[in-house]
């Protein structure tokens, strides 16, 4: 497809104003109209040299898994086979599920050489995405047009949720420095510990751990070191509801669940125990308890697709169906966001559940609730909706003392706080041994 150039319009705009002062001075008609023949002549040839050209091979360098939010590096490989250069301006169809920065671009790719071009591009929402093929708008060698011509294939890529942050949780909890990120390393009390090994006495140590038998051998205080018990089990069950696409931000509340799910898979791993999901209201995944490190792999590739569904949540379905598939008692973990209507399913369920299993109910409280309590009361208005966000505060919170006073242990943050805040309840739980 031949499109004209700025060069080519400029000239044809020239030619326009001579024919403008042909009309009035009859003796320059005819140079015009030579003009005229002359540049038509100059830009069909052109045109006909353009149509020529050989496109240059292309080449998208894209890892197969992106993650949500981050920005990444798309590297363009273009490479010139003809003996002579090529100039043109490069655009990459990126998927409407992404922002990309630093298109179009312009490049000349030299006679049997290549180029690269790079841009960015920033995934803001999950799931399959494709990248078409490239475009390219190649210039004639006067200029006056370009050729379009898609080089290259389309390329296919997975966005998952936000495993890079998980990544720098790993390498802290590899050096033991949780605590960078909020984690708290607690130190354990009471009983129902693991043995794990004999060490020095230590500054704060307790009697109960000195082992007397192995101090009188070595002629100095040894002291028992114990680990929180392994092989226990931790089910999440994930709310895929209406009330999950709030927005809080760029993320919904349903990505910022995915990211505390993986976070907390990570550390139960690290701490020996078994991790398994479930997800409820309207769509149905299920992956049984497991300790391999593949694990958070898996549960990546089980949700990455995800997006919350237009059904109404259902706790006590879900909860006759996750106590079908789990006889052993574990730790369940339900993900969701607590509302006044729940007040009549969400206890029920909870019931049926802790007749086996320990709960945890960590629920997603939104930021506008915080923001509205602390802005300035200057006007009525504001006063209105600062008494009618307290009396909403006030009963949620009386809502989750009723649970809590049902057994279940809850959890009632705001999104961003919530993968840190349930990685803490986590390790409280395991120290207590209620588990």
């Amino acid at each position: 497809m031949l499109i004209p150039s700025a060069r080519l319009i400029w000239t044809l705009a020239a030619l326009v104003v001579v024919a403008l002062v042909a009309s009035a001075v009859p003796a320059l008609a005819p140079a015009w109209i030579g003009a005229v023949a002359l540049a038509a002549a100059f830009a069909g040839a052109d045109a006909l040299a353009a149509l020529r050209i050989a496109p240059p091979l292309a080449r998208r360098v894209l890892p197969g898994s992106l993650p949500l939010g981050v920005p990444y590096e798309v590297t363009l490989r273009l490479a010139n086979p003809t003996a002579a250069p090529v100039a043109m301006e490069v655009h990459d169809h990126h998927p409407a599920g992404t922002e990309a920065r630093g298109l179009p671009q312009r490049v000349a790719v030299p006679a049997h050489g290549w180029a690269e071009l790079r841009y960015s591009v920033r995934p803001v929402a999950r799931g399959e995405i494709e990248f078409g093929q490239l475009e390219a708008r190649l210039e004639s060698r006067a200029g006056l047009w370009r050729v379009r011509r898609w080089l290259g294939e389309p390329s296919r890529a997975r966005v998952y949720p936000n495993f890079a942050a998980l990544t720098g949780f790993t390498v802290l909890a590899t050096d033991h420095r949780l605590s960078q990120i909020g984690v708290l390393q607690r130190r354990r009390r009471g009983e129902g510990l693991d043995f794990h090994q004999l060490r020095e006495y230590r500054e704060g140590d307790s009697q109960r751990q000195i082992d007397w038998k192995a101090s009188a051998r070595s002629r100095r205080l040894i002291s028992r070191e114990y680990q929180d018990e392994r092989d226990q089990r931790i089910v999440l069950l994930i709310d895929c509801g209406r009330r999950m696409a709030a927005q809080d931000g760029e993320l919904a509340h349903f990505d910022h669940v995915l990211n505390a799910t993986l976070l907390l898979a990570y550390v139960a791993l690290r701490q020996g125990d078994a991790v398994g999901m479930l997800t409820m209201s309207g769509v149905e995944r299920w992956l049984a308890p497991r300790k391999a490190r593949a694990t958070v792999n898996l549960i990546l590739n089980r949700v990455y697709d995800l997006q919350p569904t237009l059904h109404t949540t259902d706790y006590y379905g879900a909860a006759v169906a996750l106590m079908k598939r789990m006889r052993k008692r574990a730790l369940v973990v339900i993900l969701s966001n607590l509302r006044d209507e729940d007040d009549d399913t969400l206890p029920a369920a909870l019931r049926l559940l802790q007749s086996r299993h320990l709960v945890l109910f960590a629920s997603l409280r939104e930021q506008i609730l915080s923001r509205a309590l602390a802005t300035r009361v200057d006007t009525f208005d504001r006063a209105l909706t600062h008494a009618a966000t307290a009396e909403y505060l006030q009963q949620r919170d009386l809502a989750f003392r009723r649970l809590e006073r049902g057994g279940a242990i809850c959890l009632d943050v705001e999104p961003g706080e919530l993968p840190i805040a349930l990685v803490n309840r986590y390790i409280d739980i395991k120290r207590s041994g209620r588990l």
